[in-house]
């Protein structure tokens, strides 16, 4: 203070708050002094970007666009599948409605027993399920196309990454070769992806079927889409019953059930492990790998589904092993693939609506007797293999009938498991050349002459208007003068056969070949004796069997009855395919009997079977371009034709040659165990030789009557069997004055 002279204390605030552990008037604490802020570092200074930091940037930039693209990209394609699989889904029809997806029916062919030896069109077996087929062929099936069946959602990424890079690798396009396609996406491709067939915009099924396996990436995408409305639509076993009726497994036949049966003649529910795998190794290639084809290649592949399954756990290695050792076999009925050519006949032959365009399951009963079908085979194959030079092209066909037309089999050519091939015994329009000569004696027996009648075999000069003189020669250029009719038949000489035409009138002959349906268009001019006509072989063995059956017309015939799958009632049948009398029967049994003298000591003599009784004709036509033998027992007609298809003359083989060497190597397996049985035949009784300017058919005479050889047998003399039955085939069963009808035919009369 300033009265005392003492400085003053300096002021200080009073505390607000007493220190910890006092009393209310201790005083307030201390402020604690303020931090001191911290001194920032210096920012570095910021270095210069070099060029790989340019790059570095770009590239960040640029892969941050692309993958956010990417991810835009994908949710929009996810959320467009998503919507397709489901507007797929809610199409999917029931099960049922598409297990069997075929346009057109199948035919199945019986033999005369009633077994089964043909099928035609897709074979549809009966609708199965997964559940009924046998477990082996499940899980062949699975191992084989598609091991994570059970576990995706219609598509495989991972395979279709493998497929993709296994084509790469292999020099194809990605989409070419493997396709990585699960059993979903397969069975969606045997649907079409749901596109039904319309004829308006394919001609044919087949063109559909080609255009639903076209592969492009646009089809590709719609494939996955459509496999995951399956996936939505359908359980797995469901999806796997559609694959198992549906999918073509090779030689007509659609699904496991038809396989099944074609091959192995069993049910799809008991095939073995060995069974299952072969019809599971059809998929990669069904036309390749048909056991039918190829039986080895086959049990090849076989192996290889064999191997998956025991790899996969679904055989042991025992089972496997068991597999391997003994490999599926065909059945009996499929190993023998009998009767192509005459299955090929039949479908032809019938009625349209239910064989070539069948849209029903068909089944035809036929005529074919397959161990007669097995002989005609075997007899082909041992003179072509022991006769014939390696190397030839030569062809030949052969078929055998009864007597009233019914075809027991048919060989169309040397490939002896054709079908659809081109068939030499219905389809090849050959000349006869002799083998028509017994039509021209069938004619003059209808006519009354004796088979002991004299004809002359002595030069011929004829004058054929508008071509000037011919003259015919016999095969050995020699003439015999007056013989029999039995010798010029059974020497098959030219010149007597030109004179019995003429003597008998050209259209007569004709008109008798016509009544044995030899329809084609037949010569006008004398060679029409010699055969210059063109005959199939089916046709002229049917003619053969009129012969045989006492006079009678013959269509051949091989469908018995027709009906549909299912039903008891045929929808058509047939009986036999004898006609109308084409000329007398006592006519047709001397004829039968001269023909068998053709055989005892003629041209036919290597048709020769001890013990029997045949008859029959050779025929050779000009240049050796075809060769023919024809002949029958008293059961069977068999007719054998030879030649090559281009027409190109054969050497050193005649009628009496090879095609009877045939036709006996057949017959012989035919008749074995059978008991002979005599032809129907009449042998003629020897008339007491006359003076010989009185002898029927001298030198310039028949019966008495002049005869001028170079009558070209135009005008009227033909008509005389015109009034038999008004067809011009003159029935003559009660004729009795047989001499008068032939002077009547001779002088033109009616």
């Amino acid at each position: 203070m300033a009265g005392n002279g003492k400085q003053r204390a300096p002021l200080v605030a009073e505390r607000r708050y007493p220190p910890a552990g006092s009393g209310g008037g201790s005083e307030p604490p201390r402020r604690a002094p303020p931090r001191k802020p911290k001194r920032r570092k210096p920012a570095p200074a910021k270095r210069r970007r070099g060029i790989l930091g340019w790059v570095a940037g770009f590239f960040r930039w640029f892969f941050g666009m692309v993958f956010g693209l990417a991810f835009r990209l994908g949710l929009l394609l996810a959320i467009m599948i998503g919507a397709g699989s489901l507007y797929f889904a809610s199409t999917m029809p029931p099960i049922d409605q598409i297990v069997d997806g075929r346009a057109r029916g199948s035919v199945t062919m019986l033999d005369r027993t009633g077994e089964v030896y043909a099928w035609r069109g897709e074979q549809f077996g009966g609708m199965i399920t997964s559940d009924t087929v046998s477990v082996h062929l499940r899980n062949a099936i699975i191992a084989t196309e598609d091991k994570r069946f059970y576990h995706h959602l219609g598509v495989s990424p991972r395979g279709i990454a493998s497929a993709i890079a296994i084509n790469l690798r292999e020099g194809r396009g990605p989409l070419s070769g493997n396709g990585g396609s699960t059993i979903t996406q397969q069975t969606a491709k045997l649907l079409c992806l749901g596109v039904p067939y319309n004829p308006n915009t394919w001609p044919t099924e087949r063109a559909y079927e080609d255009d639903c396996r076209q592969t492009t990436l646009w089809r590709k995408i719609k494939e996955a889409v459509y496999s995951v409305g399956m996936e939505l639509a359908y359980s797995k076993d469901e999806i796997l019953t559609i694959y198992l009726n549906r999918a073509y497994l090779g030689s007509g036949t659609r699904g496991f059930e038809a396989a099944a049966q074609r091959y192995f003649g069993k049910s799809a529910a008991n095939v073995t492990p060995a069974e299952a795998a072969m019809l599971a190794g059809l998929l990669k290639a069904p036309t390749t790998y048909a056991p039918t084809s190829n039986l080895e290649r086959a049990q090849t592949r076989a192996n290889l589904v064999v191997g998956l399954m025991e790899e996969q756990g679904y055989l042991s290695a025992t089972a496997a092993d068991e597999a391997r050792a003994n490999p599926a076999v065909l059945s009996v009925a499929a190993q023998r693939r009998a009767g192509g050519y005459f299955a090929d006949w039949v479908m032809e032959d019938g009625p349209e609506y239910f064989t070539r365009d069948t849209t029903e399951d068909v089944i035809i009963s036929t005529t074919l007797d397959q161990n007669i079908q097995n002989a005609a085979e075997s007899a082909l194959l041992n003179v072509f293999d022991t006769r014939i030079k390696e190397g030839s092209e030569v062809q030949a066909a052969i078929v055998v009938m009864s007597a009233d037309g019914a075809v027991r089999a048919m060989v169309g050519g040397r490939n002896l498991t054709a079908s659809g091939a081109f068939n030499r015994a219905t389809q090849a329009l050959r000349q006869t050349g002799s083998s028509f000569k017994p039509f021209v004696y069938a004619t003059a027996l209808d006519l009354g002459m004796s088979p002991y009648d004299i004809v002359d075999d002595s030069p011929l000069t004829m004058n054929i208007v508008g071509s000037g003189p011919w003259t015919p020669a016999n095969y050995d250029n020699e003439f015999k003068g007056p013989i029999t009719l039995i010798q010029a038949l059974q020497e098959s000489r030219n010149i007597p056969a030109v004179r019995v035409s003429e003597m008998v009138g050209r259209d007569n002959v004709r008109a008798v070949a016509q009544g044995f349906g030899l329809s084609s268009d037949l010569a006008d001019g004398p060679a029409l004796a010699l055969g210059v006509s063109e005959s199939t072989l089916l046709t002229m063995t049917a003619a053969y069997a009129g012969i045989l059956n006492g006079g009678s017309a013959v269509k051949p015939y091989g469908l018995v009855d027709l009906r549909l799958q299912g039903e008891a009632e045929p929808m058509m049948s047939q009986t036999g395919g004898i006609g109308e009398r084409v000329i007398r029967q006592d006519a047709a049994q001397q004829l039968i009997w001269m023909m068998s003298q053709v055989v005892q000591g003629g041209t036919g003599a290597r048709a020769q079977i001890p013990g029997w009784e045949i008859a029959g004709k050779t025929g050779t036509t000009q240049g050796a371009r075809d060769a023919w033998f024809i002949g029958f027992t008293a059961d069977y007609v068999c007719g054998v034709w030879m030649g090559y298809d281009n027409n190109t003359p054969m050497t050193g083989v005649t009628g009496g040659g090879l095609p009877a060497q045939i036709w006996h190597e057949t017959m012989v397996r035919v008749l074995q165990g059978m008991t002979p049985t005599p032809l129907p035949m009449i042998a003629p009784v020897q008339p007491f030789a006359p003076a010989p300017d009185l002898m029927p058919g001298a030198p310039g005479n028949f019966f008495g009557i002049p005869v001028n050889p170079s009558n070209n047998g135009t005008g009227n003399n033909g008509q005389g069997r015109g009034n038999g039955n008004g067809n011009g085939n003159g029935n003559r069963n009660n004729s009795g004055g047989a001499i008068v009808d032939i002077l009547r035919a001779i002088i033109g009369g009616n």
